[in-house]
């Protein structure tokens, strides 16, 4: 493959150059930006006892968060488990030797260092942001010489040969389906069996909500029985024995079977180091929440979960913050089976004394957003809303701000939390000049300046009024409403509600495909809108010239993102790999549609001679132009989750969200633009935590090599064991993935 960089301008050239660009994009770059998160000082001031309950609430999540290797590809734990055996043999630095003398050069190990630490922190081949496949930066035969020349391969021979040969050719294959998740023939998934289509999904849905059964902990596997399709629903736990439901649905000819046992005995240490952690809760509160989660970890009870995430809730102001469990669902290619996640931070209190300013203002703020006061919430809950240092964060990546629990009951009736991740915005939106791309000059320095502010507050509002607003209408299975039926209209049309959520649908449910994202997008509106408001602006100490350079910034960077956005998405299924980046194109193209100049976007040359493109924002037209522009589609993105009403959604955000090369901009060309200038995402090493009397905290450098004993050093004391069930969890369903259709 040629790197990037060729500057022919012959059409031959432009040809290459294009074959180049499409194929780097499944790289990880050796120059790939790698932070440490520092924790330092906020661990420093934790008690000791804190500091326990800290401890066992991160060992719980790192072991859950392997289960991610098994929610992202049939290769991603028998990779891990590979990486696991030669680094804890020989690190990163002795390793080397071992390389040169395999024939690679320092550019080629380095890039195996990188792709191992990429696939420790996205927790599997698959990046966590965008969905697509990367595969190590050098020959094939070179990576085997370098596993043949190692110690763990001199010591175990077998092991290692069995090891690579279950997962080189899927390590490095780059067949059109395996480049990137979906489902069927439009990438890899493994929370669906592979013959698995989108109907087999949507039949699943109707099941799970016949019975009142939430997918977030659940995988969907297809069989034939009798003739007939038989479906295993199985939940994640650490019992594996028990009842289990069968259902026969009549009308559809097959056969549903609920099971246990899924990740068995990942859930099974997830359990125990939360029974640990309990012994040290600092209240009641917590103590109920661990008991519930452990709980629902056993036994596979979302119920459970739901119980603990009350009391979470209800745990006001902690020192030491947690979630845990089967989270977002951006990455089941349907929309409502949840990843694995778990994170403890440490509260950094100069920061939380602003959100806790915003939070007290919200119920003054929310009546600004731009629907009718009946698409409102009866009632805000107050919700928690601290900055925290990122201690741990288990999964596939981590985010710069959560608004949790997802659960649309209790969010509606009982509460929420808001976190933003201050250790993460600290250093993951941090840009140099010189690669800042597709702004104007004079626009680069401002937006260097106050990119950090401005982000935090959209994190701020996206979290807090953005996903903690809105009604959704719901008639229960009593038959009783949640609004005035008969008084509320829609604004759009002025004519009556005629379509709500019934029963046990959810938001997840009913929009499936495109809940994620058209979520996301709501709330990126309501940041954009609400920031716009001087009250806002104060709270986060910006006032006069300043405030409007917050502002200015904030809006140049949504429109920015939503062509950076172009990455993520995939011509040739016509799909977005990414809900917030779909999310941010949407804006941009709602923001185009404003017209009056409030916008442009050119392609050109660049001063090396590539193609480049240049995005402005005219600053005097945001108040006027662009509010407008936002207001009237922030109302018909609410309107249309409050009523349910998922054929106006389909149409409205399909239709914002597609890529093609007609119209004023050819956005299918200018993606290719993107993905030449396209800049990796950063990469962080996390801290561990070990008990030596006290509770030590160890850090690790910001390099791959750092990364990649952090996660040598995690499992430390019994390495060996799980490897062993991790290798035996991904065999148990190595048969289902390569299916064809039944």
């Amino acid at each position: 493959v040629l790197m990037l960089g060729s500057r022919s301008h012959s059409s031959h050239g432009m040809a290459i150059l294009l074959f180049t660009m499409v194929d780097s994009q499944y790289f990880l770059p050796n120059d790939i930006g790698i932070s440490a998160l520092d924790c330092t000082e906020a661990f420093r001031l934790l008690s000791p006892r804190e500091k326990l309950y800290a401890h066992y609430l991160s060992r719980s999540a790192w072991y859950g968060g392997l289960a991610v290797l098994l929610q992202t590809s049939p290769e991603s734990a028998s990779i891990f488990v590979l990486l696991q055996r030669l680094f804890r043999k020989q690190p990163a630095a002795q390793l080397e030797s071992m390389a040169t003398a395999a024939g690679l050069s320092p550019e080629e190990y380095q890039a195996f260092l990188v792709y191992a630490a990429g696939l420790y922190a996205n927790m599997g081949n698959y990046k966590s942001f965008g969905d697509t496949k990367f595969i190590p930066n050098l020959p094939q035969e070179k990576l085997k010489a370098l596993v043949w020349q190692s110690q763990a391969f001199q010591d175990s021979p077998s092991e290692m040969e069995a090891l690579w040969d279950s997962c080189s050719t899927l390590l490095f294959s780059l067949e059109d389906q395996q480049k990137q998740l979906g489902l069927g023939d439009k990438g890899v998934t493994t929370y669906f069996s592979g013959n698995c289509c989108l109907e087999d999904a949507e039949l699943a849905q109707k099941f799970l909500d016949s019975k009142n059964l939430s997918a977030y902990n659940t995988r969907l596997f297809k069989n034939k029985s009798e003739g007939k399709a038989s479906y295993e629903v199985r939940l994640a736990s650490a019992v594996q024995k028990g009842e289990s439901a069968m259902s026969f649905l009549k009308s559809y000819d097959c056969v549903f079977t609920v099971s246990r046992g899924d990740y068995a005995y990942l859930m099974k240490k997830v359990s125990e180091n939360l029974e640990k952690a309990k012994d040290h809760a600092a209240n009641e509160n917590q103590k109920r929440m661990l008991e519930e989660y452990a709980q629902s970890f056993t036994f596979g009870s979302i119920e459970a979960h739901k119980e603990g995430s009350r009391f979470w809730i209800k745990d006001k102001g902690p020192i030491v913050e947690s979630y845990i469990g089967f989270i977002e669902s951006y990455r089941d290619p349907f929309g409502s089976r949840g990843e694995f996640e778990g994170f403890v931070a440490v509260v950094n209190k100069a920061m939380s004394e602003r959100f806790a300013k915003l939070v007290s203002s919200a119920e003054v703020l929310l009546p600004e957003l731009p629907w009718p006061k009946d698409f409102e919430k009866d009632r805000f809950l107050l919700p928690d809303f601290t900055s925290l240092d990122v201690l741990t964060f288990a999964g596939s990546g981590i985010p710069a701000g959560i608004n949790i629990p997802n659960y649309d009951d209790i969010r509606q009736s009982e509460g929420f939390k808001n976190v933003s991740l201050g250790n993460v915005l600290a250093v993951a939106y941090a840009t140099q000049k010189d690669k800042l791309t597709f702004l104007d000059e004079e626009d680069k320095d401002m937006y260097i300046k106050w990119k950090g502010p401005s982000f935090e507050v959209q994190v701020g509002l996206h979290e807090l009024l953005g996903h903690g607003s809105g009604k959704l209408f719901v008639q229960d299975e009593k038959g009783t409403f949640n609004f005035e039926q008969d008084n509320v209209r829609n604004p759009e049309t002025g004519e009556q509600i005629t379509t709500w959520y019934k029963g046990n649908e959810t938001w997840d449910s009913k929009f499936s495909t495109i809940s994620c994202s058209y979520e996301e997008c709501r709330a990126e509106c309501v940041g954009l809108y609400l920031c716009l408001n001087k009250h806002v602006l104060s709270i986060f100490g910006h006032e006069d010239e300043d405030a409007e350079e917050v502002v200015y910034i904030n809006w140049l960077n949504m429109v920015r993102a939503g062509l950076l956005g172009l990455e993520f998405f995939t011509p040739e299924s016509k799909s977005w790999r990414q809900a917030h980046m779909q999310a941010r194109f949407v804006i941009l193209r709602v923001l185009l549609e404003a017209g009056e100049g409030l916008v442009t976007l050119k392609e050109s040359i660049g001063k090396d001679g590539r193609p480049d493109a240049l995005i402005t924002l005219d600053r005097s037209k945001v108040h006027t132009v662009g509010k407008a522009a936002i207001e009237r589609f922030l109302c018909k993105l609410q309107v249309i989750k409050s009523t349910a009403d998922v054929e106006g959604g389909r149409a409205l955000y399909e239709g914002y969200s597609a890529v093609s090369d007609t119209g004023s901009h050819n956005f299918l060309h200018l993606r290719e633009t993107v993905l030449l200038r396209k800049e990796a995402r950063k990469m962080f090493v996390q801290a561990n935590t070990r008990v030596k009397g006290h509770v030590e905290l160890v850090e690790y450098e910001g390099s791959a090599a750092g990364l990649i004993r952090s996660f040598t050093e995690r499992f430390a004391d019994d390495a060996e064991e799980v490897e062993a069930h991790l290798l035996e969890l991904n065999k148990r369903d190595a048969s289902c993935w390569s299916l064809k259709s039944v």
